[in-house]
Protein backbone atom coordinates (compact mmCIF):
# COMPACT_ATOMS: atom_id res chain seq x y z
CA UNK A 1 0.00 0.00 0.00
CA UNK A 2 1.39 3.52 -0.68
CA UNK A 3 1.77 6.42 1.48
CA UNK A 4 1.03 10.08 1.35
CA UNK A 5 3.93 12.02 2.14
CA UNK A 6 1.29 14.27 3.90
CA UNK A 7 0.12 12.14 6.76
CA UNK A 8 3.57 12.40 7.91
CA UNK A 9 3.17 16.24 8.56
CA UNK A 10 0.76 16.61 11.43
CA UNK A 11 2.78 14.67 14.27
CA UNK A 12 5.98 16.65 12.70
CA UNK A 13 4.43 20.19 13.18
CA UNK A 14 3.81 19.65 17.05
CA UNK A 15 7.80 20.12 16.79
CA UNK A 16 7.85 23.67 15.87
CA UNK A 17 6.64 26.30 18.13
CA UNK A 18 3.42 27.97 17.33
CA UNK A 19 4.83 31.57 17.10
CA UNK A 20 7.15 30.20 14.24
CA UNK A 21 3.99 29.72 11.91
CA UNK A 22 2.69 32.62 12.62
CA UNK A 23 5.04 35.56 13.02
CA UNK A 24 7.94 36.84 11.14
CA UNK A 25 10.91 37.96 12.58
CA UNK A 26 14.14 39.60 10.71
CA UNK A 27 17.69 38.10 11.17
CA UNK A 28 16.07 35.19 13.40
CA UNK A 29 19.42 33.15 13.10
CA UNK A 30 22.05 35.63 12.69
CA UNK A 31 24.54 33.13 14.52
CA UNK A 32 24.56 30.51 12.65
CA UNK A 33 24.73 28.68 9.15
CA UNK A 34 23.28 24.79 8.20
CA UNK A 35 23.98 23.25 5.35
CA UNK A 36 22.09 19.53 5.86
CA UNK A 37 23.64 16.78 3.29
CA UNK A 38 20.67 13.78 3.37
CA UNK A 39 21.00 12.68 6.95
CA UNK A 40 23.93 14.73 8.32
CA UNK A 41 24.21 18.41 9.41
CA UNK A 42 26.95 20.36 9.77
CA UNK A 43 25.87 23.34 12.06
CA UNK A 44 27.77 26.55 13.21
CA UNK A 45 25.76 28.10 16.56
CA UNK A 46 26.27 29.42 19.70
CA UNK A 47 24.96 28.23 23.04
CA UNK A 48 22.29 30.92 23.33
CA UNK A 49 20.76 29.74 19.92
CA UNK A 50 20.94 26.22 19.96
CA UNK A 51 17.34 25.46 21.51
CA UNK A 52 15.47 27.41 18.50
CA UNK A 53 17.88 25.94 15.72
CA UNK A 54 17.51 22.25 17.25
CA UNK A 55 13.53 22.53 16.73
CA UNK A 56 13.32 23.68 13.02
CA UNK A 57 16.04 22.17 11.62
CA UNK A 58 14.80 18.77 13.00
CA UNK A 59 11.87 19.09 11.01
CA UNK A 60 13.59 19.96 7.90
CA UNK A 61 15.85 17.10 7.67
CA UNK A 62 13.26 14.81 8.80
CA UNK A 63 10.99 16.00 6.43
CA UNK A 64 13.91 15.42 3.64
CA UNK A 65 14.83 11.99 4.87
CA UNK A 66 11.26 10.85 4.91
CA UNK A 67 10.73 12.24 1.58
CA UNK A 68 13.66 10.55 -0.50
CA UNK A 69 12.86 7.16 1.82
CA UNK A 70 9.42 7.41 0.24
CA UNK A 71 10.59 8.03 -3.40
CA UNK A 72 12.87 5.19 -2.90
CA UNK A 73 10.82 2.74 -2.09
CA UNK A 74 7.82 3.86 -4.04
CA UNK A 75 10.05 2.17 -6.56
CA UNK A 76 9.14 -0.91 -5.62
CA UNK A 77 5.84 -0.57 -5.51
CA UNK A 78 5.78 0.74 -9.40
CA UNK A 79 7.30 -2.39 -10.31
CA UNK A 80 4.88 -4.60 -8.97
CA UNK A 81 1.87 -2.61 -10.33
CA UNK A 82 3.67 -2.10 -13.79
CA UNK A 83 4.25 -6.39 -13.59
CA UNK A 84 0.75 -6.64 -12.83
CA UNK A 85 -0.50 -4.28 -15.78
CA UNK A 86 1.39 -6.59 -18.47
CA UNK A 87 0.26 -9.85 -16.76
CA UNK A 88 -3.18 -8.93 -17.29
CA UNK A 89 -1.90 -7.41 -20.70
CA UNK A 90 -0.85 -11.31 -21.85
CA UNK A 91 -3.71 -12.76 -20.39
CA UNK A 92 -6.29 -10.22 -22.54
CA UNK A 93 -3.96 -11.06 -25.80
CA UNK A 94 -3.56 -14.86 -25.51
CA UNK A 95 -7.53 -14.78 -24.73
CA UNK A 96 -8.51 -12.76 -27.53
CA UNK A 97 -6.10 -14.72 -30.23
CA UNK A 98 -7.81 -18.23 -29.18
CA UNK A 99 -11.66 -16.35 -29.33
CA UNK A 100 -10.06 -15.36 -32.80
CA UNK A 101 -9.21 -18.29 -34.28
CA UNK A 102 -11.96 -20.25 -32.83
CA UNK A 103 -14.60 -17.48 -34.62
CA UNK A 104 -12.47 -18.07 -37.72
CA UNK A 105 -12.50 -21.37 -37.55
CA UNK A 106 -16.84 -21.12 -37.21
CA UNK A 107 -17.09 -18.11 -39.82
CA UNK A 108 -14.66 -20.10 -42.78
CA UNK A 109 -16.84 -23.56 -42.10
CA UNK A 110 -20.20 -21.40 -42.56
CA UNK A 111 -19.81 -17.97 -45.39
CA UNK A 112 -23.58 -18.64 -45.87
CA UNK A 113 -24.07 -17.07 -42.16
CA UNK A 114 -21.00 -14.00 -43.13
CA UNK A 115 -24.33 -11.22 -44.49
CA UNK A 116 -25.61 -12.21 -41.07
CA UNK A 117 -22.90 -11.99 -38.62
CA UNK A 118 -22.77 -8.41 -39.92
CA UNK A 119 -26.12 -7.37 -40.10
CA UNK A 120 -26.37 -9.18 -36.41
CA UNK A 121 -23.52 -7.11 -35.37
CA UNK A 122 -24.99 -3.89 -36.38
CA UNK A 123 -28.45 -4.07 -35.57
CA UNK A 124 -27.34 -4.98 -31.67
CA UNK A 125 -25.34 -1.71 -31.68
CA UNK A 126 -27.85 0.14 -33.76
CA UNK A 127 -30.42 0.11 -30.40
CA UNK A 128 -28.20 2.41 -29.01
CA UNK A 129 -30.14 6.11 -27.97
CA UNK A 130 -27.59 9.25 -27.41
CA UNK A 131 -29.82 11.06 -25.44
CA UNK A 132 -30.40 8.26 -23.00
CA UNK A 133 -27.17 6.71 -23.15
CA UNK A 134 -29.09 3.47 -23.29
CA UNK A 135 -28.92 0.23 -25.81
CA UNK A 136 -25.91 -0.41 -27.99
CA UNK A 137 -23.74 -2.94 -28.04
CA UNK A 138 -24.40 -4.83 -25.11
CA UNK A 139 -25.49 -8.02 -26.76
CA UNK A 140 -29.51 -7.18 -25.69
CA UNK A 141 -29.93 -9.24 -29.31
CA UNK A 142 -29.55 -12.63 -27.77
CA UNK A 143 -32.47 -11.95 -25.99
CA UNK A 144 -35.84 -14.38 -27.84
CA UNK A 145 -37.86 -11.38 -27.78
CA UNK A 146 -35.49 -8.92 -29.25
CA UNK A 147 -34.55 -11.77 -32.04
CA UNK A 148 -37.96 -11.78 -33.14
CA UNK A 149 -38.37 -8.58 -33.92
CA UNK A 150 -38.99 -7.93 -37.87
CA UNK A 151 -35.88 -6.06 -38.19
CA UNK A 152 -33.91 -9.29 -37.27
CA UNK A 153 -35.78 -11.78 -39.13
CA UNK A 154 -33.24 -14.61 -40.47
CA UNK A 155 -30.58 -13.66 -38.05
CA UNK A 156 -31.03 -16.53 -35.50
CA UNK A 157 -29.00 -18.94 -37.54
CA UNK A 158 -25.91 -16.67 -37.38
CA UNK A 159 -26.41 -15.94 -33.29
CA UNK A 160 -27.28 -20.43 -33.24
CA UNK A 161 -23.58 -20.51 -35.00
CA UNK A 162 -22.04 -17.59 -32.45
CA UNK A 163 -23.66 -20.08 -29.38
CA UNK A 164 -21.62 -22.78 -30.57
CA UNK A 165 -18.57 -20.94 -30.61
CA UNK A 166 -19.21 -19.63 -27.42
CA UNK A 167 -19.11 -22.80 -25.69
CA UNK A 168 -16.03 -24.05 -26.69
CA UNK A 169 -14.49 -20.05 -26.08
CA UNK A 170 -15.73 -20.75 -22.01
CA UNK A 171 -14.58 -23.67 -21.97
CA UNK A 172 -10.81 -22.69 -21.98
CA UNK A 173 -11.31 -18.81 -20.94
CA UNK A 174 -9.63 -19.11 -17.42
CA UNK A 175 -11.33 -15.51 -17.41
CA UNK A 176 -14.85 -16.61 -17.03
CA UNK A 177 -17.54 -16.53 -20.08
CA UNK A 178 -16.88 -14.30 -23.35
CA UNK A 179 -19.75 -11.51 -22.99
CA UNK A 180 -21.82 -12.24 -25.87
CA UNK A 181 -21.48 -8.13 -26.94
CA UNK A 182 -17.79 -9.07 -26.98
CA UNK A 183 -18.36 -12.34 -29.45
CA UNK A 184 -20.72 -10.64 -31.63
CA UNK A 185 -18.53 -7.63 -32.36
CA UNK A 186 -15.60 -10.06 -32.80
CA UNK A 187 -17.71 -12.63 -35.19
CA UNK A 188 -18.22 -9.29 -36.72
CA UNK A 189 -14.38 -8.38 -37.17
CA UNK A 190 -13.49 -12.16 -37.99
CA UNK A 191 -16.01 -11.78 -41.02
CA UNK A 192 -14.46 -8.46 -42.50
CA UNK A 193 -10.74 -10.16 -41.94
CA UNK A 194 -12.05 -12.80 -44.15
CA UNK A 195 -13.46 -11.06 -46.68
CA UNK A 196 -10.41 -8.89 -47.04
CA UNK A 197 -8.20 -11.61 -47.14
CA UNK A 198 -10.29 -13.70 -49.91
CA UNK A 199 -10.48 -10.63 -51.76
CA UNK A 200 -6.45 -10.44 -51.94
CA UNK A 201 -6.58 -14.02 -52.82
CA UNK A 202 -8.55 -13.27 -55.77
CA UNK A 203 -6.96 -10.51 -57.00
CA UNK A 204 -4.30 -12.66 -56.72
CA UNK A 205 -5.34 -15.54 -59.44
CA UNK A 206 -6.88 -17.33 -56.22
CA UNK A 207 -3.14 -18.21 -55.17
CA UNK A 208 -3.43 -18.70 -51.42
CA UNK A 209 0.02 -18.07 -50.63
CA UNK A 210 0.28 -14.78 -53.00
CA UNK A 211 -2.99 -13.79 -51.64
CA UNK A 212 -2.08 -14.01 -47.91
CA UNK A 213 1.32 -12.09 -48.87
CA UNK A 214 -0.57 -9.10 -50.47
CA UNK A 215 -2.80 -9.11 -47.82
CA UNK A 216 -0.23 -8.46 -45.19
CA UNK A 217 1.91 -6.21 -47.03
CA UNK A 218 -1.19 -3.94 -48.39
CA UNK A 219 -3.96 -5.09 -46.46
CA UNK A 220 -5.60 -3.46 -43.39
CA UNK A 221 -4.30 -5.91 -40.70
CA UNK A 222 -2.48 -3.29 -39.11
CA UNK A 223 -5.75 -1.08 -38.75
CA UNK A 224 -7.27 -3.45 -36.06
CA UNK A 225 -5.28 -1.88 -33.24
CA UNK A 226 -8.22 0.36 -31.50
CA UNK A 227 -10.81 -2.16 -32.28
CA UNK A 228 -8.54 -4.90 -30.57
CA UNK A 229 -8.48 -2.60 -27.19
CA UNK A 230 -12.17 -2.44 -27.13
CA UNK A 231 -12.35 -5.94 -25.63
CA UNK A 232 -13.93 -6.22 -22.09
CA UNK A 233 -18.06 -5.27 -23.29
CA UNK A 234 -20.85 -6.16 -20.79
CA UNK A 235 -23.38 -8.04 -21.83
CA UNK A 236 -27.18 -6.50 -20.57
CA UNK A 237 -29.70 -8.62 -18.76
CA UNK A 238 -32.67 -7.42 -20.75
CA UNK A 239 -33.96 -6.94 -24.09
CA UNK A 240 -33.49 -3.26 -25.75
CA UNK A 241 -36.35 -0.85 -26.34
CA UNK A 242 -38.15 -2.03 -29.65
CA UNK A 243 -38.16 0.69 -33.34
CA UNK A 244 -35.08 1.64 -32.47
CA UNK A 245 -33.44 -0.34 -35.55
CA UNK A 246 -34.74 0.23 -39.14
CA UNK A 247 -35.67 -2.69 -41.34
CA UNK A 248 -33.23 -2.33 -43.75
CA UNK A 249 -34.29 -4.27 -46.74
CA UNK A 250 -37.60 -2.05 -46.74
CA UNK A 251 -36.21 1.08 -45.55
CA UNK A 252 -35.85 4.47 -47.83
CA UNK A 253 -32.07 5.94 -47.69
CA UNK A 254 -33.87 8.85 -45.64
CA UNK A 255 -34.84 6.84 -43.26
CA UNK A 256 -31.16 5.14 -43.04
CA UNK A 257 -29.30 8.37 -43.08
CA UNK A 258 -31.78 9.88 -40.07
CA UNK A 259 -30.56 6.44 -38.10
CA UNK A 260 -27.19 6.86 -38.64
CA UNK A 261 -27.25 10.29 -38.12
CA UNK A 262 -29.11 9.58 -34.75
CA UNK A 263 -25.88 7.63 -33.40
CA UNK A 264 -23.65 9.73 -34.59
CA UNK A 265 -22.63 9.15 -37.90
CA UNK A 266 -23.14 10.18 -41.35
CA UNK A 267 -23.53 9.98 -45.57
CA UNK A 268 -19.81 8.42 -45.02
CA UNK A 269 -20.60 6.11 -42.64
CA UNK A 270 -23.69 4.74 -44.05
CA UNK A 271 -21.85 3.97 -47.20
CA UNK A 272 -19.20 2.05 -46.40
CA UNK A 273 -21.36 -0.31 -44.31
CA UNK A 274 -23.25 -0.72 -46.98
CA UNK A 275 -22.28 -5.13 -46.03
CA UNK A 276 -23.92 -4.90 -43.15
CA UNK A 277 -27.37 -3.90 -44.55
CA UNK A 278 -28.45 -7.10 -45.77
CA UNK A 279 -27.63 -9.99 -47.73
CA UNK A 280 -27.39 -8.10 -51.43
CA UNK A 281 -24.67 -5.34 -50.76
CA UNK A 282 -24.65 -4.89 -54.94
CA UNK A 283 -28.39 -4.02 -54.49
CA UNK A 284 -28.16 -1.65 -51.48
CA UNK A 285 -24.90 0.27 -53.04
CA UNK A 286 -27.33 0.69 -55.98
CA UNK A 287 -30.36 2.32 -53.89
CA UNK A 288 -27.65 4.51 -52.09
CA UNK A 289 -26.44 5.73 -54.64
CA UNK A 290 -29.84 7.26 -56.10
CA UNK A 291 -29.00 9.93 -52.59
CA UNK A 292 -26.55 12.58 -53.30
CA UNK A 293 -25.30 13.56 -49.69
CA UNK A 294 -24.17 9.10 -49.74
CA UNK A 295 -23.60 8.67 -53.87
CA UNK A 296 -20.25 10.20 -53.83
CA UNK A 297 -19.03 7.75 -51.00
CA UNK A 298 -20.52 4.51 -52.12
CA UNK A 299 -18.53 5.85 -55.90
CA UNK A 300 -15.37 6.38 -53.62
CA UNK A 301 -15.85 3.10 -51.79
CA UNK A 302 -16.68 1.06 -55.49
CA UNK A 303 -13.31 2.41 -56.70
CA UNK A 304 -11.18 1.64 -53.82
CA UNK A 305 -12.31 -1.78 -53.64
CA UNK A 306 -10.85 -2.58 -57.41
CA UNK A 307 -7.43 -1.39 -56.04
CA UNK A 308 -5.02 -4.09 -55.01
CA UNK A 309 -5.01 -2.60 -51.54
CA UNK A 310 -8.48 -1.49 -50.97
CA UNK A 311 -7.24 1.13 -48.38
CA UNK A 312 -9.66 3.67 -48.46
CA UNK A 313 -12.56 0.95 -47.87
CA UNK A 314 -10.95 -0.97 -45.57
CA UNK A 315 -9.45 1.14 -43.41
CA UNK A 316 -13.46 3.58 -43.09
CA UNK A 317 -14.79 0.55 -42.57
CA UNK A 318 -12.14 -0.82 -39.31
CA UNK A 319 -12.85 2.83 -37.82
CA UNK A 320 -16.50 2.78 -38.59
CA UNK A 321 -17.13 -0.58 -36.70
CA UNK A 322 -14.41 0.16 -34.30
CA UNK A 323 -16.87 3.27 -33.39
CA UNK A 324 -19.98 1.52 -33.78
CA UNK A 325 -19.24 -1.67 -31.45
CA UNK A 326 -18.26 0.37 -28.49
CA UNK A 327 -21.57 2.37 -28.51
CA UNK A 328 -23.44 2.23 -25.11
CA UNK A 329 -20.28 0.69 -23.94
CA UNK A 330 -17.72 1.22 -20.66
CA UNK A 331 -14.50 -1.06 -21.34
CA UNK A 332 -13.33 -3.14 -18.91
CA UNK A 333 -9.99 -3.17 -19.51
CA UNK A 334 -9.49 -6.09 -16.70
CA UNK A 335 -12.20 -8.43 -17.70
CA UNK A 336 -10.95 -11.79 -18.91
CA UNK A 337 -8.04 -11.81 -16.49
CA UNK A 338 -7.08 -14.07 -13.61
CA UNK A 339 -4.95 -14.45 -10.55
CA UNK A 340 -1.50 -16.08 -11.07
CA UNK A 341 -1.31 -19.51 -9.84
CA UNK A 342 1.54 -19.36 -6.77
CA UNK A 343 3.95 -21.64 -6.79
CA UNK A 344 4.23 -23.56 -3.94
CA UNK A 345 7.79 -24.54 -3.05
CA UNK A 346 6.98 -26.34 -0.16
CA UNK A 347 6.28 -29.32 -2.29
CA UNK A 348 9.67 -28.87 -4.10
CA UNK A 349 11.38 -32.56 -3.18
CA UNK A 350 15.38 -32.63 -3.02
Amino acid sequence: MGVSFLSTIPPLLALVPVASLTTTTTNRYPSYAVTVRCNKMEIDTTAEDEDRFCRRDILKCAGVTIGMELMASSGLFVEKASAADLIQRRQRSEFLSSVKETLFTAINGNVELLPSLLTLALNDAMTYDKATKTGGANGSIRFSSELSRPENKGLSAALNLLEEAKKEIDSYSKGGPISYADLIQYAAQGVLKSTFLASAIRKCGGNEEKGRLLYTAYGSNGQWGLFDKQFGRADTQEPDPEGRVPLWESANVKEMKDKFVAIGFGPRQLAVMSAFLGPDQAATEALLATDPDVSPWVQKYQRSRETVSETDYEVDLITTLTKLSSLGQQINYEAYTYPVQRVDLSKLKL
